[in-house]
């Protein structure tokens, strides 16, 4: 895996699409604070970190409503052969402000808004509606 990233918006997806209730996929500490982010802005239910053995694995609680996934898409944007970074004043605004992008900055992983609110630019990560 060299794409830590891909394989969380693929597997989220994936989850999605077939209505699975949890995802299991490597812990890192990139994908566990955006996954923390998405916990902070409501889109999963839970998480948690089990470590075995000198392995990390993070397990995924995905959030329905009447069957239906509150994610209704994600989209990773920087890539490992295409980075993305903006600064402040041009973060993008997923859906006029309905969806929200995940940022990282010099301060953490964070959201566009709090990335705003802070003065910071970065690396933008995932788009999130």
């Amino acid at each position: 895996m060299n794409d830590p990233i891909a394989d969380l918006v693929v597997r989220i997806k994936n989850a999605n699409k077939a209505r699975i209730p949890s995802v299991s996929l490597s812990g890192s500490n990139l994908t566990t604070s955006i996954i923390d982010v998405l916990k902070k802005e409501g889109y999963i239910a839970q998480y948690k970190v089990v470590s075995t053995n000198k392995k990390k694995t993070t397990v995924i609680d995905l959030k329905y409503k009447n069957s239906i996934p509150t994610i209704n898409g994600i989209k990773q944007i920087s890539k490992p052969g295409l980075r993305v970074y903006q600064e402040c004043a041009k973060l993008p605004k997923v859906l006029n402000g309905l969806g929200t992008a995940i940022i990282s900055t010099n301060k953490g992983i964070m959201t566009d808004k709090e990335a705003r609110q802070a003065n910071l630019g970065g690396e933008v990560l995932i788009y999130v509606w």
